[in-house]
């Protein structure tokens, strides 16, 4: 019975906490910048926390940041030298367009396709949206 008590102990000493996020909450850039490259090491929580695919998501942010990157679990490395505070600006653009209702504001909202179109449906009021791109 010892040892499985020093496994679980030991367990939870390499398990790191995991950042939560309310009922609807922004979460800011934590990485660091590694050579010419960028790494946005709480990628998973901030698109949990928005619950939208993390591949829309990145799209949007190679896009809006005029770099390419990968996804590699929950971290994003960018091919380039970015700023956090360009991140934040970024990851609230995309709550403001693709997460948060533009009639009631509530994040309750969905990406749908219909008819060839993609919208944002939220589904606290009713209102839906057309978007561009691809979702």
């Amino acid at each position: 019975m010892e040892a499985y008590e020093k496994l679980l102990d030991s367990a939870y000493k390499e398990v790191k906490p995991v950042e939560c996020c309310g009922r609807f909450e922004v979460l800011k850039a934590e990485g660091h910048i590694e050579g010419s490259k960028t790494i946005l090491s709480n990628f998973g929580q901030i698109v949990g926390c928005l619950r939208r695919k993390p591949e829309h998501f990145a799209k949007f942010l190679f896009k809006e940041l005029a770099t390419s990157g990968t996804i590699t679990g929950d971290r994003m490395i960018l091919t380039s030298k970015v700023s956090s505070q360009a991140i934040n600006e970024k990851i609230e653009k995309y709550a403001n367009s693709f997460v948060l209702c533009q009639n009631c504001k509530k994040p309750d909202t969905e990406l749908i396709e219909d008819g060839g179109k993609n919208f944002i449906k939220c589904l606290a009021c009713g209102h839906k949206k057309q978007i561009a791109g691809k979702i």
